[in-house]
Order: C-alpha cells, then sequence, then structure tokens
C-alpha cells in the first residue's frame, strides 16, 4: 500500500501523519484542559461550550481573510514552500507554548493563534496535492494521506494520554502531564513536516511579477468577480460550505459536548481515540471506492451520513451513546475531507492551486464560523446543549441540495 507510492507521495502524506497530531489534540485533550482552567474561575458548563465555540470561530475567521491573500502569494513561483514551513514552524511553537499557560483567557487567545497557523498551513499543504501526484492517482493519495494521518496520530496521543492519565502514579503533577502532552505533540507536528520541506517541488505556478503581493490580490479580485461564471466550482464550493460546517463543527466540539453533558472525560479520550481508529481502515476504504465508482456519488453518500451523525447526536445522553457516535464518526470522517480535496483539485486550474484552495478553505472555515457560533448561541439562548447541536443537521441539508446541483452541472 505504502510502498507503490512515490517518494513525493509519501513526504506528502507523512505532513498529514505530523498535522493530524495537533488537531487530535484539539479536539480532545484541549477542551478538557482549558474545563479545567475555567471551572477555576466558576465558569458554568453552558458558558464553558460557549467560550471555546467562539474561540474556534475566532480562529476560523482568521483564516477565512487571510487564507486566500497568503494561498493567492503561493501560487507565484518558489513562495509556497518558504511560507508552509513558516506556518509549520511558528504553528508548533505556539503548540508547545500552550502547555505553559495556566489560565483560561490567555490559553484562549494562544489555542485562537495555533489553530490559525495550523489552518494556513492546510491550505499550502492541500494545494501541493496537484505538484506531487497525478490526476489519476489523487483520489487515492489524498484518501491515504488522510487515513495515515487518523492512524499516525495515534502515537503521540497514547503517549500524550498515558502522561495524562498515568502521571500521577509517578509523581508528575497535573499542569505538568499537559506541559508533558503539549511538547509531544509539537515536536511530532514539526518532525514530520520534514521530509515534505526537504522534497517538495512547485511543479504549477504562476511566473513571479515585481509586485507579488499586489498582483496577488488583483488576481484574487478577479476570480472572486468571475467566481459565478465557472458554475461547476461555484456550486460545489457553496455545497461544500454548509456540509463541512458540520463536518469541523463535530471535530472541533465533540469533547466539550460530551463534557458538558457530564460525560467522563477518560471514556470520552478513549471513545475519540476509536474514532481515529476507525477512521483509517474507513478512509482507505473511500480511496479504493472511488477507483471503482463516482466520486460524486461517494461524497454525497457521506454527507447524507453526516445528517443521520447530526441527528443521532441531538438525543445523546449517555456514553454508549457517544461511543457509537465516535464510531459512526470515524467510519465518514475521512472520506468525506479526502474526497472532497481529491474532487477539488481536479476541477480547478492546476497552477492557481493555493488561490483556489484559498478560496476553498473560505467556505471551509466561515462555514466552521457559523457551525460552532450557532452551536454556541443557540445554546446560550435556549440553555440547552442538545438544541445547539441539533443546529447543525440544517447545514448537512442545504450542502446535499446544492451539492446534488453540483453533479447535474456540465
Amino acid at each position: 500500500m505504502f510502498t507503490k507510492l512515490t517518494k513525493a507521495e509519501k513526504d506528502w502524506i507523512l505532513y498529514d501523519v505530523g498535522n493530524s497530531a495537533f488537531i487530535l489534540l484539539v479536539s480532545t485533550v484541549m477542551p478538557l484542559y482549558f474545563n479545567s482552567l475555567a471551572e477555576k474561575d466558576g465558569l458554568s458548563s453552558v458558558s464553558y461550550l460557549a467560550y471555546w465555540g467562539y474561540a474556534a470561530s475566532a480562529a476560523t475567521l482568521c483564516v477565512a481573510f487571510l487564507g486566500p491573500v497568503i494561498g493567492t502569494i503561493t501560487d507565484f513561483k518558489g513562495f509556497k514552500k518558504p511560507i508552509f514551513f513558516a506556518s509549520v514552524l511558528v504553528g508548533s511553537l505556539l503548540c508547545f507554548m500552550m502547555g505553559f499557560i495556566s489560565h483560561w483567557l490567555m490559553f484562549l487567545i494562544f489555542f485562537i493563534l495555533a489553530k490559525a497557523v495550523y489552518s494556513s498551513s492546510i491550505i499550502f499543504y492541500d494545494s501541493m496535492l496537484g505538484d506531487i501526484t497525478t490526476e489519476e492517482r489523487l483520489d487515492s493519495v489524498s484518501s491515504l494521506g488522510y487515513a495515515w494521518g487518523y492512524i499516525g496520530s495515534c502515537i503521540p496521543f497514547v503517549l500524550s494520554l498515558a502522561v495524562i492519565l498515568g502521571g500521577k502514579k509517578i509523581g508528575i503533577s497535573g499542569s505538568l502531564a499537559m506541559t508533558i502532552a503539549f511538547t509531544i505533540t509539537a515536536i511530532w507536528w514539526f518532525v514530520f513536516s520534514l521530509p515534505l520541506l526537504k522534497t517538495y517541488k512547485q511543479t504549477h505556478y504562476i511566473e513571479n511579477t515585481k509586485n507579488a503581493i499586489a498582483e496577488s490580490f488583483k488576481r484574487l479580485g478577479n476570480t472572486l468577480k468571475n467566481a459565478t461564471k465557472h458554475k461547476k466550482i461555484f456550486l460545489f464550493l457553496t455545497s461544500f460550505f454548509f456540509y463541512i460546517d458540520g463536518v469541523y463543527t463535530i471535530i472541533d466540539l465533540a469533547t466539550a459536548y460530551g463534557t458538558a453533558l457530564g460525560l467522563g472525560s477518560t471514556s470520552l479520550l478513549l471513545a475519540l481515540l476509536l474514532t481515529q481508529i476507525v477512521a483509517f481502515p474507513a478512509a482507505l476504504t473511500f480511496g479504493r471506492l472511488a477507483q471503482k465508482f463516482d466520486t460524486t456519488r461517494l461524497i454525497l453518500l457521506c454527507i447524507f451520513a453526516y445528517l443521520g451523525i447530526a441527528i443521532f447526536a441531538i438525543f445523546l445522553d449517555t456514553q454508549v451513546e457517544f461511543w457509537i457516535l465516535a464510531v459512526c464518526v470515524g467510519l465518514f470522517q475521512g472520506g468525506i475531507q479526502a474526497l472532497s480535496r481529491s474532487y477539488f483539485t481536479k476541477i480547478i486550474p492546476a497552477e492557481q492551486s493555493g488561490e483556489y484552495f484559498g478560496l476553498m478553505d473560505i467556505c471551509g472555515k466561515g462555514a466552521a464560523f457559523l457551525g460552532t457560533a450557532s452551536v454556541s448561541l443557540v445554546s446560550q439562548l435556549t440553555g440547552s446543549i442538545s438544541a445547539g447541536v441539533g443546529s447543525i443537521a440544517f447545514f448537512f441539508i442545504l450542502g446535499i441540495f446544492f451539492f446534488i446541483k453540483t453533479i447535474k452541472t456540465n
């Protein structure tokens, strides 16, 4: 499986292994740590979920504004690798520093910065896909990236979990255990980025101009102005905006939601670890299925599955149900993300990949902003966490509607 890949493809996949450790920490340990910091200042469970949701929304909003501009700049020859390296370096350093923060508000600020930088690196990383493989291998390589990212991120997560849960037995305090967990994740993220940084070559690009930054704004403006003329791309981005909202919101708020419902932290973490383990073979399966079936049909299947997951989450109130939810998310999370990435790569101009993935990120991060903000706001207004989670289903319904339109467009 892995041996049949080219070196460029392997090195690209290894970055998924590295960065996935950070996002797994974000969706599991970080909310629990923030909860402990918030409880010290007397924040309620509803307020805790709301503040965490607002912080996640702020991070995604930052990237929604900056991502397209920076992505457009990276399309110029020789720009993509150094900007990508800067995002990895800054992101891993911020992750490391978070392990030394003991106040909930300062922790949220560093979380927003680290999440924004991480998300920026993903724009550049995704736009590299067309440079490191051929069109007929896009679905397979993209799926392998997510698959190995899921299973690879389990290694630093298990090490961190062992320190957090078993640290007291060997004299490690809770705060020191968290410092070690953040350090492990930061090092893992940075080290696994090195192979890609060493071998990546930008094969699709736009020739440099004297005023590359000013030209980037001009190109981005023209693309936005003419976006509706590229009907298939426009409809897909509209659909993506809605359905990826639910996906990102579930990832960002899963642990926070379970904690607010009063579920045990150890069981929550183990359930989310199960999600990663299930996602590995599931993502590989979707990669193989994409070689036999139309990619659009598989994406549509995943969206319908997530709609069912969102409805099920409304009634979730026991640990057993949370474990079922974790397995269901694992079955479809990798497929919907990997196939969306590879499908988009197929329908955009290769030399403008950074620019278009920046626009895709507007949709993804803009949607995630609305999703987390929606859950937070509805939870506070109604006093019901389940009602807040229920608002996610609405976005999946709109995603299905616009994706069917995408399929029908030539």
